[in-house]
């Protein structure tokens, strides 16, 4: 097996459990821990994964996106703890934009409801979830759905987000970084994503730490766009505070 052979093996495996994990690598590939990590830095450099303390995880691309499934296995303890400092963060805003994804869905859960609010989303899943509270109207953003994510997208969409004003709007990515800014595989994802920033008053990026540093195909949004950014403890302090200096206030949690 050859080096592109074998890294081709390390992304399948990746992209199939999640992460992948330099020791198991190199038993399995019968090389030295050694060859892996350089393997691992390798596909690193080419944007094709994201190494971990001992491992490395695969980064989304235009030709690979996880599901909505899959995303409800993957760090789900900290995706409890952002979603709940998210819906803190609600105040008085009337109207909400709630993203596609399993982080926005579970802010969806977190939402106030002791009074009204009105919720756009383009996500199937958090739409049916909301719609039994009593309290909650619930607009869902047409167009086609999207099998993976079951959320819609297309110019359907987009064209009723551009009557709106909304008062608030979590957004998620695929990927978000200093330099290249938020960040998604899909063309029609991102054009959805960039009409909501467009007509959102205040914008909540809210992310796992894992979405930091990586950057996918179709750019949407600045970080500096956003008031807040809400992630975890896996994002160092000092990377942190890098976002701070480009303007919103980073929540970790």
């Amino acid at each position: 097996m050859d080096a592109e052979e074998r890294r081709r093996t390390i992304l399948e495996l990746a992209r199939h459990t999640g992460s992948v994990v330099v020791t198991e690598l190199a038993e399995k590939l019968g090389v030295s821990k050694e060859t892996v990590r350089r393997d691992l830095h390798a596909m690193e450099n080419r944007g094709l994964l994201r190494r971990t303390h001992g491992g490395a995880y695969p980064v989304e691309s235009a030709g690979y996106e996880t599901t909505l499934a899959f995303r409800t296995t993957m760090h789900v303890a900290e995706k409890s703890r952002i979603a709940a400092a998210a819906g803190e963060l609600v105040g008085d805003a009337e109207t909400i934009y709630i993203d596609e994804g399993f982080t926005p869905q579970l802010i969806a859960q977190a939402l106030p409801r002791e009074r009204p609010l009105t919720v756009i989303t383009s996500s199937l899943a958090t739409a049916s979830g909301l719609a039994v509270s009593d309290r909650i109207t619930v607009l869902l953003v047409g167009g086609r759905v999207r099998g993976g994510t079951l959320a819609s997208v297309g110019h359907w969409a987009t064209h009723m987000l551009q009557g709106f004003v909304i008062d608030l709007a979590f957004i998620g990515a695929n990927g978000i970084s200093r330099q290249y800014g938020l960040t998604t595989p899909d063309p029609a994802v991102s054009e959805v994503k960039a009409q909501v920033m467009r007509v959102a008053r205040r914008r909540i990026f809210a992310g796992v730490h894992t979405k930091f540093g990586a950057v996918s195909f179709c750019r949407f949004a600045e970080a500096h766009e956003f008031e807040v950014i809400i992630t975890d403890t896996g994002l160092p302090l000092a990377e942190a505070h890098r976002y701070a200096l480009l303007g919103p206030q980073v929540l970790r949690v």
